[in-house]
């Protein structure tokens, strides 16, 4: 049986990102659940218009030109629970906001998540970006996931993890927009302990040795206070959280390759390779936490020099300006090339 028709919200895709930039959509929708996702998307196939999936809005860049197609905003809530052995899985749909649903598991005892609290946006994003935090990514504890398949038009159910190709901030679904997540399945711990910790800054914090595992309760709110602290919680008050977080991926370079500067944190990434701050590189570049872009509406969070951020009464152009800036700025003076982490729509750096 049929769903409901889609309810049309508000076409400006400012109203729907963290950013709070973004031109028109040609139209919007808002579907709650799978299978309004599944209708919405038909019908704009069978009407020959570009899709665009918006969850929370926390990780695009929307051109001010808009997007010339049908913008989906996936809403719908459902979480179920069923005990595997040592573990429990989780399953939850892809509207969930997922700081609810992190939220939701440590309220219930799961190891896992915790460390991965307080980033905005929805369930079924999450895969995509493989998105991390504090040491812990999705792909440590994805099973499988539910994909709309537009190419056929069916649901593949029970997609593997394996089959994403999950790696650093990506995954073989990002910057495609023929398989659409419908649910995520997540294999928690049910022993009541956390993941181990290993983010030095987050045991310094919780004042304990790396690699424990400990209260999931105390890592969570361990990880909201430092991310408060870096304006990375949302707070429509504080124009620091106008922004889609992190804006550039720490680069991963041949160790050979790799600039040596004083005081810049890097990390082994794999035989030969090592990983570096982007954010240290931002700052050895010279540029410092509130480096404002065009006219003052744009600028680097006065917190974290990741973020850049939009001060109000400004245009994605000003932060893409800001952003050919800041990266122009690193690679001239260390060689390296910086890459944007959100998914740019219409618009590129």
């Amino acid at each position: 049986m049929s769903s409901p028709a889609p309810t049309t919200v508000d076409p400006m895709l400012s109203a729907h990102t963290t950013l709070r930039l973004g031109g028109p959509a040609s139209r919007i929708v808002r579907a709650e659940g799978a299978d309004e996702v599944v209708d919405a998307v038909t019908a704009a196939d069978r009407a020959g218009e570009p899709v665009l999936l918006v969850g929370g809005g926390s990780n695009l860049v929307v051109a001010d030109a808009g997007f010339d197609g049908t913008a989906v905003l996936v809403a719908g809530q459902g979480v179920r629970h069923e005990r595997d052995g040592d573990h429990v899985l989780v399953t939850a749909e892809a509207g969930v906001d997922w700081d609810e649903l992190v939220a939701g598991t440590v309220a219930d005892g799961l190891g896992g998540l915790e460390c991965l609290s307080g980033i905005p946006g929805r369930t079924g994003a999450t895969p995509v970006q493989n998105v991390g935090a504090y040491g812990v990514e999705v792909a440590d504890l994805l099973v499988d996931v539910d994909l709309h398949d537009r190419r056929t038009g069916t649901v593949r159910e029970h997609v593997p993890a394996a089959e994403l190709g999950l790696a650093y901030r990506t995954s073989v679904l990002k910057g495609r927009d023929d398989a659409i997540v419908l649910r995520v399945r997540f294999a928690l711990r049910a022993d009541g302990r956390s993941a181990p910790v290993r983010y030095a800054e987050l045991a310094r914090t919780l004042g304990v040795e790396p690699e424990t595992r400990t209260d999931p309760a105390a890592v969570r709110e361990a990880v909201l206070g430092l991310r408060r602290g870096k304006g990375m919680v949302l707070d429509a008050a504080d124009h620091d959280t106008w922004s889609a977080g992190s804006f550039f991926t720490n680069p991963i370079l041949a160790a050979d390759r790799a600039p040596q500067v004083e005081g810049l944190a890097a990390w082994p990434a794999g035989e030969g390779r090592v990983k570096l701050s982007a954010a240290g590189l931002i700052q050895h570049a010279g540029f410092a936490r509130g480096h404002a872009g065009p006219g003052g509406r744009v600028a680097l969070s006065t917190r974290h020099v990741l973020a850049l951020t939009h001060r109000g009464g400004g245009a994605t152009e000003d932060l893409l300006a800001l952003a050919r800036e800041v990266r122009n700025g690193v690679a001239d003076r260390f060689g390296v090339t910086l890459h944007p982490e959100p998914v740019l729509v219409n618009c590129a750096v």
